[in-house]
């Protein structure tokens, strides 16, 4: 085979079963990427040098065709349900026969990276694609080696991706011609069927939150920024509740806008890069993030753009309103450069609340935010999965991130709870959802006053400002905040309808104590007593 770029001599393809390529493009850079991708045609140049590139019928991740096999490994350590799904290992064998049978007589990008800025927990990940741009996206989004560190790599978890290889779900176990499986005991994961390279993303993100709790980290759906004082804030939030625009703040330090861990030591990010959407993307609202949408380097997913001028429309959602921008950490200006932090100060749980009736913040007690933690409520947004329709749909994603949690919720709830109290940290609840009413009769919170909300939280100014509580969420509010009018704090305020309010809340408060009951025998009293009120 003929190998192109730095690779480790030593441990090559042909220790994974890769023989019978054509090219090997060992851990090419952005310059040789972009050549390679279009010559390829794979993607176009844009003004300003990013590269667009389009992922077909899949734009979101494919949540239900995720599986991870069922194994001596696996079998007594998985949380196996709705979301953890078991497979077979004589079909996932199988599936990777076939894998390894379509890469003979092709090219293919390998980029060998680590994930986990800490190197005491730092996890090396070798990823096989078939196109350049998916190479570009892992090099963006993981830790790239020095070239002494690229040379005896070694990898502890592989990721081979073939779009183009499509399952047979009769013959292969599978849900439908999509496949991304998981083998903790062969540490490989493949994936095929889809070009949606968020596929890849997270199941790095799976690897480590299936890992690292038994060292005692914690890993975390969130992004965290720190402040001049070293007060590191977590974020956490499933897809578009405002993670990664609330973190990119020019007056704190970004750390990483999606996935960390939080050890005995503080907190480090997992990547190397962000993966922001941008469908509708202000320049005033989120300058950083709109600034990388104009860079060489930055991948674009679906975005529309004019073919002769190439010009970006990032407003136009005719492929998908789960438009993305994949770059390296560093585009943001204040991006931290070795992607550590100490201990948070403040945690912020955030959620895109469709109902329009929680308040845009209120202070959680330690219990509180172990239940909201455990609930994970907010509403997914059209496109960030297959499936999802124009209107966001409420959900309950335990630990924000259930897609991505292997373990049992209450081995993360439980490290949580522990650190929470170590560490005597203050959390925060933030509707970053509608206000005035429920979706499609209300407005989404503004993002201007969702910001002046979080500054104060951290600058201490909420802390200990008088509150008021809920009647329906047991939540101390706050009765004010510079820079947000005081009506907008009080949600049933907000509301022409005070009656269609309070049915609202309470049907929300239903859904809260209903989802809960799956966890009650895994918590104590106290935070049981956390739950909303249903009288």
């Amino acid at each position: 085979m003929n190998q192109i770029g730095i690779f480790n001599k030593q441990y090559g393809l042909e220790k994974q079963g890769l023989v019978n390529v054509k090219s090997v493009y060992w851990n090419l850079n952005a310059p040789r990427l972009y050549e390679e991708a279009v010559r390829r045609g794979e993607g176009i140049i844009a003004d300003g040098g990013p590269l667009v590139v389009e992922t077909g019928q899949h734009t979101g991740r494919s949540a239900n065709d995720k599986f991870i096999v069922k194994n001596e490994e696996s079998a007594d350590t998985v949380w196996w349900g709705a979301v953890n799904k078991p497979f077979e290992e004589t079909r996932f064998a199988e599936l990777h026969r076939r894998v390894l049978a379509y890469y003979q007589g092709r090219d293919v990008f390998v980029q060998d990276c680590f994930a986990g800025a800490d190197p005491n927990f730092r996890l090396s990940v070798r990823v096989v694609t078939e196109t350049a741009w998916h190479s570009l996206f892992t090099r963006n989004m993981l830790l790239v080696p020095d070239r002494n560190e690229h040379q005896s790599f070694e990898p502890a978890f592989t990721i081979l991706q073939a779009p183009g290889l499509k399952a047979n779900p009769e013959t292969d176990g599978t849900r439908s011609d999509v496949f991304v499986l998981i083998n903790f005991a062969e540490k490989l994961v493949l994936i095929g069927g889809t070009s949606y390279a968020g596929e890849i993303k997270k199941s790095v993100f799976s690897i480590l939150n299936y890992l690292l709790p038994a060292r005692n980290v914690m890993p975390m759906h969130c992004s965290i920024n720190v402040g001049d004082a070293g007060d590191a804030a977590i974020f956490f939030g499933l897809s578009g509740t405002g993670k990664t625009t609330l973190s990119a703040d020019s007056s704190r330090m970004l750390i990483g806008d999606d996935e960390h861990g939080w050890s005995d030591n503080g907190t480090f990010n997992f990547e190397g890069g962000c993966y922001a959407k941008v469908i509708r993307l202000s320049e005033e609202a989120e300058p950083e993030i709109y600034e990388t949408t104009r860079r060489f380097g930055t991948v674009l997913e679906n975005v529309i753009f004019d073919p002769e001028a190439r010009d970006l429309d990032l407003d136009d959602a005719t492929l998908t309103e789960n438009t993305r921008a994949c770059y390296p950490i560093d585009f943001i200006p204040n991006a931290s450069v070795d992607g550590i932090a100490g201990h948070p100060k403040n945690i912020i749980m955030l959620t895109a609340d469709a109902f329009g009736v929680l308040p845009p913040i209120s202070k959680l007690t330690p219990e509180q935010a172990m239940y909201h933690f455990l609930s994970g409520y907010t509403a997914k947004l059209a496109g960030t999965e297959k499936g999802l329709g124009k209107e966001p749909q409420a959900t309950f994603s335990t630990c924000f991130g259930a897609p991505f949690m292997p373990r049992h919720p209450s081995v993360y709830a439980e490290l949580l709870g522990k650190k929470i109290a170590e560490h005597g940290v203050t959390c925060w609840l933030v509707n970053t959802g509608w206000t005035g009413g429920e979706f499609g009769t209300g407005e989404r919170m503004p993002i201007k006053y969702t910001r002046a909300l979080v500054n104060s939280a951290l600058a201490g100014e909420l802390k200990d400002a008088p509150t008021a509580q809920d009647p329906h969420f047991g939540l101390a509010v706050p009765q004010s905040c510079p820079g947000v009018p005081s009506e907008i704090l009080n949600p049933r305020e907000t509301w022409a309808d005070k009656a269609a309010y309070d049915a609202k809340a309470r049907e929300l408060v239903d859904r809260f104590i209903a989802n809960f009951t799956q966890f009650e025998d895994y918590v104590d009293a106290n935070v049981l007593a956390a739950a909303p009120d249903a009288a």
